[in-house]
């Protein structure tokens, strides 16, 4: 049983199902959320209703709206806020007390590339710019296929821990060593954030192709586990250009791990995402992928990888990488190309 004092900074499906995996061990979680009904219905009863629905929580599990009551004096604070909003929310909370003077254990669960003026930055790179200087080299980036209902549920769960500070992987490993969850430590910071954030845009493309094989002769098992290979591929591509250093980081639950299950599990809302593009026409409503990424909310949920795969096309034009299946996938974001049209390309 646990004892510590953690902060979790974001009350999404994600950060809620680990903040409950972690108060239901013993130890004493908040989590940060940005609406009064979430917080309301975590407290008094025991449910966040708007992102968990249906899942009981510990009552060692508490929210808050008070970013900076969640954020000070903890032993572990974990982030798990959306990548477009991690880098406003950390900078709020760099001058909260264990922060300051970097007593607080920080990890991240955060996935995808953050934007800035210089072009797209690693999730793990932006809060060691705006956290003090003690973070450097002392954030672990946690990750794995772990869909936060499962996690919700107690399921058995792999995760990678992944920090240039080896004893500060092993603490949060240590951590995260609760009922159902396996942890494993990397020193594979790039190469596990590239996949955590890549597998996304590929499982865009998946659900795509798995909402045009529902009514076609042409496409079915092998279709989908030749895009999977193939998507597995482009990740490495990715991940070894931006000085991922581990090759094995990508044949690891990591890799392939999180990018089968985020592409075949019924709770992906990337492959849910690339369903609704073929089945309800969902991009109509959009001018391109500019457009969508700036009204993502009215898509109803958030499909990171439409915001990854920006900044996946933006990579690769940069380092000259032939990623067909990423950079396909950007053109029918951003209205260039319809689905069947693409998959017509690829497969003549």
């Amino acid at each position: 049983m646990g004892n510590a004092k953690i902060g979790v900074i974001g009350g999404g499906a994600w950060g809620t199902a680990m903040a409950h995996a972690l108060a239901k061990d013993g130890n004493s979680v908040e989590v940060w959320v940005l609406e009064p009904d979430v917080e309301e219905s975590v407290n008094k009863e025991h449910e966040n209703k708007r992102y968990l629905p249906g899942y009981g929580l510990s009552e060692n599990l508490t929210a808050t709206v008070d970013l900076h009551a969640a954020a000070s004096n903890k032993d572990f604070l974990i982030f798990a806020s959306p990548s477009l909003y991690l880098a406003s929310t950390a900078a709020k909370i760099a001058d909260c007390e264990g922060i300051k003077d970097g007593k607080t254990c920080i990890g991240v669960l955060t996935k995808g590339f953050i934007p800035s003026e210089e072009g797209p930055k690693f999730v793990v790179e932006t809060l060691e710019s705006v956290l003090p200087a003690c973070y450097e080299k002392n954030i672990v980036y946690i990750a794995g296929p772990s869909h936060a209902e499962e996690v919700a549920m107690g399921k058995v769960t792999g995760l990678i821990a992944a920090c240039e500070t080896p004893k500060t992987s092993i603490r949060f490993r240590e951590l995260l060593n609760v009922s159902g969850l396996m942890v494993y430590s990397s020193l594979d910071v790039i190469g596990v954030q590239v996949c955590a954030a890549a597998k996304n845009v590929i499982a865009v493309a998946f659900g795509i192709l798995d909402a045009i094989a529902e009514n076609s002769d042409k496409f079915g098992d092998n279709a989908a586990s030749l895009l999977l290979a193939a998507g597995l591929n482009e990740i490495q591509t990715i991940g070894f250009a931006m000085g991922a250093t581990h090759a094995e980081t990508f044949a690891s639950i990591s890799g392939v791990g999180d990018l089968d299950v985020t592409c075949r599990s019924k709770f992906g809302r990337n492959q849910r995402f690339g369903h609704d593009i073929v089945q309800k026409n969902i991009l109509k409503d959009f001018k391109n992928l500019d457009d969508l990424i700036a009204r993502i909310k009215e898509v109803g949920y958030l499909p990171e990888g439409a915001v990854a795969c920006k900044y996946v096309h933006m990579l690769a034009e940069s380092r000259n990488l032939k990623l067909p299946i990423c950079n396909g996938l950007y053109r029918i974001l951003d209205r260039q190309v319809e689905p069947m049209a693409f998959v017509d390309e690829i497969i003549r």
